[in-house]
């Protein structure tokens, strides 16, 4: 473990690079921040997390509450906006006033890490043994782990039942790139619309654009190889001939979702944080993973928050902080845990609670079984300079400015540098 003197100035090397890694959902910032915690064997232990929408009423907060009292202590919380809770953390970590735990979006936890913000695992002794290796994944650099997914989410195809109906589509025809293109082919032909999703120039694009890339089996240290450039023509084409619309160029996902909603595309591209508004659109509605090029499910891209301990000059509060994170990350609390933030569990006995009190949810618990974190790969901090690049080339294709391939050429050659 680095010194907190060289852990503070690695941070404030590190807040430049920090912009790029944001995370997904935004939320409402939170006025005030927590203070640092002032006793050990009682007092108070602070708690950073990304969910400012959760008040003291809220499910999460009472568990909060609880892990704290069952760990001895009081629990002092304080939820932020996601980009500006990793932006607070790295400036705490110089001041010297980390908060005892620390949740933060998945693509984070290597830059907090390589910074020398967080504990790893063999410190602070948080056992992950039970947690699925492709979301532990996300929370790894340098071979050691740094934290506890809290949960996952993911994207699949949403896809309207009348509309395909009157197309004449069977969805489980739809297997791969060619019979999904072949069903959109025969919306398009009925009078309805095909597929919307997210294609804006930011990360929020990246991650709808990666189970189309990964799909091809393409990786993201080479972005111009052959089945890179296919995923980027595969949208280009499917823009050309009417299957999606130009909108998708400025789409988030809460724009494309509502593109959707309004009952004419048979398909949109989105998360599981869009079930509750699935069942509010007043149309049938069913969810498939988003296929492969060639067949099978397409990893698609892991979002979800890790629970974290920082680096504490008084190494004696980490045995209450693996308390606090255990119990937030139990067998027994992560059921609730997942149910409020609409979330896949992170380990298989959880997932098949899940999947047993909504039987909907198996399509998610796929999804997220074949899914990968997107600093996975050891990419670490290199995949912000990779995505980046990536979202220009996905917006260049779609614009027509360039073909995909001197799109992604010029991707690779930017991320290179």
């Amino acid at each position: 473990m680095r010194s907190a003197a060289r852990s503070r100035r690695a941070a404030g090397a590190s807040l430049a690079a920090l912009a790029a890694v944001g995370g997904l959902v935004a939320c409402s910032p939170s006025p005030s921040g927590g203070a640092p915690a002032t006793a050990t064997g009682g007092g108070t232990h602070t708690i950073w997390d990304p969910y400012p929408q959760y008040d003291k009423s809220s499910e999460w907060v009472k568990l909060l509450d609880k892990c704290g009292t069952d760990a001895g202590v009081k629990v002092e919380r304080t939820g932020y906006d996601t980009s500006d809770l990793t932006n607070k953390a790295l400036l705490a970590a110089q001041q010297g006033n980390s908060p005892d735990v620390l949740i933060v979006d998945n693509p984070v936890v290597s830059t907090l890490a390589e910074a020398g913000v967080l504990t790893a695992t063999e410190e602070n002794k948080l056992d992950v043994s039970a947690i699925a290796p492709n979301l532990l994944a996300a929370g790894q650099s340098g071979g050691k782990t740094y934290g506890v997914p809290i949960g996952a989410n993911t994207l699949a195809l949403y896809y309207n039942k009348d509309v395909l109906k009157k197309a004449g589509v069977d969805v489980a025809s739809v297997k791969d790139w060619a019979s999904l293109t072949a069903a959109l082919e025969k919306v398009k032909a009925s009078g309805k619309k095909g597929i919307t999703f997210s294609a804006i120039g930011t990360e929020e694009g990246s991650f709808q654009f990666l189970p189309w890339f990964w799909g091809s089996g393409a990786n993201l240290t080479k972005l111009d190889s052959p089945e890179g450039v296919s995923a980027v023509a595969l949208w280009t084409d499917w823009l050309k001939k009417g299957y999606a619309p130009n909108s998708v160029i400025n789409n988030t996902q809460t724009t494309s979702w509502q593109e959707f909603a309004g009952g004419d595309y048979a398909f949109a591209e989105n998360g599981t944080w869009q079930l509750a508004n699935a069942g509010k659109t007043g149309f049938d509605y069913g969810i498939i993973p988003i296929p492969g090029k060639a067949g099978g499910t397409a990893p698609a891209p892991t979002g979800g928050e890790f629970v974290s301990v920082p680096v504490q000059a008084d190494t004696d509060r980490y045995a209450t902080s693996q308390k606090l994170v255990t119990c937030l990350t139990s067998t027994g609390n992560s059921l609730t845990t997942t149910t409020t933030l609409s979330y896949i569990a992170p380990t298989e006995a959880v997932q098949d609670r899940q999947v047993a009190a909504d039987p909907g949810l198996k399509v998610w618990v796929d999804a997220v079984k074949a899914a990968k974190g997107r600093t996975s790969d050891d990419l670490g901090t290199k995949y912000p300079k990779i995505s980046e690049p990536m979202w220009g080339a996905v917006q260049a294709a779609l614009s027509g400015s360039k073909s995909p391939q001197e799109a992604m050429t010029a991707a690779q050659s930017a991320a290179a540098q």
